[in-house]
């Protein structure tokens, strides 16, 4: 009798083991995964910042190939300089913001990479959307904000990367606003038409050719007449003889 009571209670004993380490890595996991976005003693309006953008991989097969970032608003990717990043990979803006991208990493390997922004905005925080990419076709999509990124309580969420900023120092003002493309000014074309207001130095039809206004023609009609007289006068001179 006493064999089948310790049976039981390690069967319980083994099935209470694996329902604690199934919640431990139900809680503790994905948890640890996170995009961040970090530049120490950050102003609003501060000139020339360097962010530093990191994101965890958490692909246990599969190497982290592509990072792209929204921006948020007050920044336009003309503002953006690409620092620093891994080996190889390439920076590129988009129309609203940046990507990021290579030859994948190692698996497990996290992505870091810096940039500079031109001017930081007079706002007390901004969120950086992103989008992280695998080479087996996997996305984490860093995108929510904070009240949306508690998930199911337990941290579960993926809270798009936030930077707040302390207070602009006494004096700092916005700089002018750096031109998209689409607003890059323009050298105005030379026109094509034709300058109307200026005469021509020789006009074609009004060629006088050194007759002092006399049209070429002139002359023709003149000997077409002379001749057209005299014969009517031989004519009619051979008619009176004719009848005589």
């Amino acid at each position: 009798m006493y064999r089948p009571a310790l049976v039981r209670i390690l069967r319980r004993s083994g099935a209470l083991t694996a329902i604690t380490l199934a919640l431990v890595f139900a809680t503790g996991g994905p948890a640890a995964a996170h995009a961040e976005v970090e530049a120490e003693g950050a102003r609003a309006l501060d000139q020339n910042v360097e962010l530093t953008f990191s994101a965890e991989s958490e692909s246990a097969s599969a190497g982290i190939t592509k990072v792209e970032v929204i921006l948020p608003k007050g920044i336009v990717p003309a503002d953006i300089t690409y620092g620093e990043g891994p080996d190889g990979w390439k920076f590129a803006p988009t129309g609203r913001g940046w990507t990021v991208s290579g030859e994948k990493l190692p698996v497990g390997e996290d992505v870091e990479y810096v940039v500079t922004v031109r001017q930081l905005p007079d706002v007390t925080s901004l969120v950086f959307k992103t989008l992280q990419s695998y080479s087996d076709g996997r996305v984490d999509r860093w995108i929510q904000l904070e009240e949306q990124s508690e998930g199911d309580g337990h941290g579960h969420g993926h809270p798009a990367p936030r930077l707040d900023l302390k207070a602009a120092a006494a004096g700092a003002k916005p700089v002018s606003p750096t031109p998209s493309p689409s607003e890059e000014p323009t050298t105005a074309a030379p026109s094509a038409e034709p300058d109307t207001e200026t005469p021509s130095a020789e006009p074609a039809a009004d060629s006088t050719d050194g007759n002092d206004g006399m049209s070429a023609a002139a002359p023709l009609g003149i000997g077409a007449g002379v001749l057209v007289l005299v014969g009517g006068v031989w004519w009619f001179r051979s008619r009176r003889g004719a009848t005589a």
